[in-house]
C-alpha cells in the first residue's frame, strides 16, 4: 500500500491546539503479513482520569475536537483523540481502493483498544466518528462505559440517505479540487476564520493527499448489499441490547443526520429517561459551533 505522510511543518501554530502527538504503527487488516501504517492521537489529561475516546469524521481530524479536549482536561478526564488513517497526522492510503469500512473499524480497534487497551471508555462519535465507533462499542461491548453520539448514525443502506447528503457527495466526488477547509466551514454555522480554515487544510497539501476526505463518502452504505450492510445490522441488533448509558448530544441545525437523534434513543435501551440536550446554533460540525458546550455535556455525562 503506498501511503502519504504530511510533512510535520504543515501543523505548525495551529490555533488553540497546544498538545503533542503520539503515534502508533497498526496493522492492515487486508494487507501483507507485518503491513502497517501509523495513526497519530492525542492524549490529553491524566492518564488515571476517566477516558473519553473523540472520534471525527469527515473531512476533519482531531483538531475538530480542541474545545471539546480543554473543558474535559479541565474536568480531569482523559482525552483519547485519534486521527483516522487517511486524516490529520496519520498515514494517508493515496488508492481509493485501499479504504474500506471494515478497514477503518479496524485501524481504529487496533490503536483503541490494543495499542492502548482502553477500557471503561466512554465514546464520543461524531459524522463517521460514530460509524466507526458504534460498531465498536457493538462488538466490543465490554471495553465501553458509555456513549455519547452527536450527529451521527449507523446507515445499513436498507434506508435511502437524505438528499442533502447525496448532494454532498455528489460536490465531494465532482470536484476538480477539494477544498477541504470550504467543506468544514459549510457544516458550521457561526462561521469560521482564516486561521481555522488553514487548520483543516493543513493535513492536505495536494490533491494525492486527498483520498481519503474523497472516498469516505463512497463507503457509507447506500444499498441493502453493501460490503458493510452485514456487519451494519448485527451492530443494530446489539444495539438493542444495550442498556449502559447512552446519550444523544445533536446539534440544532444539521440536515444530514439530524433525523437519527430520535432513531438512536427509541432503539437503544440506554437512552431511555435520559434528557438529551440539543445544542444550539450548531451546524453538523457541532464540535465547532459549539465545543465547549459540548464538551461540558460530556464531562457532566461523564461524571453524573
Amino acid at each position: 500500500m503506498e501511503t502519504h505522510r504530511t510533512p510535520e511543518d504543515r501543523f505548525a501554530d495551529l490555533p488553540d491546539f497546544p498538545w503533542e502527538p503520539a503515534y502508533a504503527e497498526v496493522p492492515d487488516p487486508d494487507g501483507p503479513d507485518g503491513a502497517t501504517l501509523r495513526m497519530a492521537y492525542v492524549d490529553a489529561g491524566p492518564p488515571d482520569g476517566p477516558v473519553v475516546l473523540l472520534l471525527h469524521g469527515e473531512p476533519t481530524w482531531s483538531f475538530l475536537y480542541r474545545h471539546v479536549v480543554a473543558e474535559l482536561v479541565d474536568a480531569g478526564l482523559r482525552a483519547v483523540v485519534p486521527d483516522l488513517v487517511g486524516f490529520g497526522r496519520s498515514d494517508k492510503p493515496t488508492r481509493p481502493e485501499d479504504h474500506s469500512f471494515a478497514r477503518h473499524v479496524a485501524w481504529v480497534r487496533s490503536l483503541a483498544l490494543d495499542h492502548l487497551g482502553l477500557t471503561d471508555v466512554t465514546l464520543v462519535g461524531q459524522d463517521w466518528g460514530g460509524l466507526i465507533g458504534l460498531r465498536l462499542v457493538a462488538e466490543h461491548p465490554d471495553r465501553f462505559a458509555r456513549v455519547v453520539a452527536a450527529n451521527t448514525g449507523l446507515p445499513t443502506g436498507d434506508v435511502d440517505m437524505p438528499e442533502v447528503w447525496w448532494a454532498f457527495r455528489r460536490a465531494v466526488e465532482g470536484a476538480g479540487v477539494l477544498d477541504v477547509g470550504r467543506l468544514v466551514a459549510s457544516g458550521c454555522v457561526r462561521g469560521l476564520d482564516d486561521a481555522v480554515r488553514a487548520a483543516y487544510d493543513a493535513p492536505f497539501p495536494d490533491e494525492a493527499s486527498k483520498v481519503g476526505p474523497r472516498v469516505m463518502p463512497l463507503l457509507v452504505p447506500t444499498r441493502p448489499d453493501d460490503p458493510a450492510t452485514e456487519a451494519n445490522r448485527a451492530a443494530w441488533q446489539a444495539l438493542t441490547r444495550w442498556d449502559k448509558p447512552f446519550l444523544t448530544a445533536f446539534s440544532d441545525s444539521d440536515p444530514i443526520t439530524g433525523a437519527m437523534g430520535p432513531i438512536l434513543r427509541r432503539t437503544v435501551p440506554g437512552a431511555a429517561g435520559r434528557d438529551h440536550p440539543v445544542l444550539e446554533r450548531a451546524g453538523h460540525f457541532l464540535q465547532e459551533d459549539a465545543g465547549r458546550e459540548l464538551g461540558r455535556v460530556v464531562a457532566d455525562f461523564v461524571r453524573g
